[in-house]
């Protein structure tokens, strides 16, 4: 089949159950009603690539659906899908997950029989296609997560789950997250909320105030014990 820009295709192979909907480069922030109404029902393939989509609301009337292309959005971590009982394929490459642990706990729910899934191209997947600073070890973290919590899994991105990925996601993986690094924002936030909490000092309250300093004697929290501070150092008269 030729996708051409901007046009909506259905294929029909001849079968009930083999049926492809393709609507690429739409531009459409939502999915139409129209679409559900016409396609739901027979529709086994959906491509909805290239669009401008924030949600998939309109997903509600294509529940025999097996394979989902979502490709080239703006999809994030607030991605809701309504159930989805025959759903095997799911890619979602190349749009705005940061976070993909909810986003794992909701397809447990609604995807049982999910088998092929692709989030390259996102904050989420650790690997050089979004920062030159990952490397294979972050990106194979990242494939333990995923597996711990999509067990039925068989493929994830561009590779087949082995064996000895179920095994390591099963022993290991709860502990695998990858965690989103804070932005700039939440650094500067982060900075006003210590700049607000008074350090910890051992001086006596009366002898912080910088421009009313005194001396003061009193007992300290902390008690030194160790043979090589500087303190414990003996300067003779021809050393000074």
């Amino acid at each position: 089949m030729s996708f051409l820009k901007g046009a909506v295709y259905f294929t029909s192979f001849g079968l009930k159950d083999a049926s492809e909907v393709s609507c690429i480069g739409h531009d459409w922030e939502d999915i139409p009603d129209f679409l559900g109404a016409k396609y739901g029902e027979v529709a086994r393939r959906l491509d909805l690539s290239f669009n401008q989509l924030r949600s998939l609301k309109g997903l509600k009337a294509f529940s025999q659906l097996e394979e989902l292309i979502v490709d080239n959005n703006l999809l994030g971590n607030d991605l809701r899908l309504p159930r989805l009982p025959r759903l095997h394929t799911l890619t979602l490459n190349k749009n705005q997950f940061t976070d993909i642990e909810a986003l794992l706990e909701h397809l447990v729910e609604v995807t049982p029989a999910l088998e092929y899934l692709s989030l390259l191209g996102n904050e989420a997947c650790p690997n050089q296609l979004v920062s030159m600073d990952k490397d294979e070890d972050d990106y194979q973290r990242y494939r333990y997560f995923v597996l711990h919590k999509l067990t039925n899994l068989k493929f994830l991105d561009t590779r087949k789950v082995t064996q000895s990925e179920r095994s390591e996601a099963e022993a290991r993986g709860a502990f695998m997250k990858v965690v989103k690094p804070k932005n700039d924002q939440d650094t500067a936030s982060d900075l006003r909320s210590e700049s607000t909490v008074t350090s910890y000092t051992p001086l006596p309250r009366g002898s912080k105030d910088a421009r009313n300093h005194k001396g003061v004697f009193t007992k300290c929290r902390y008690v030194y014990y160790g043979k090589h501070s500087e303190g414990n150092r003996f300067i003779r008269n021809d050393q000074l």
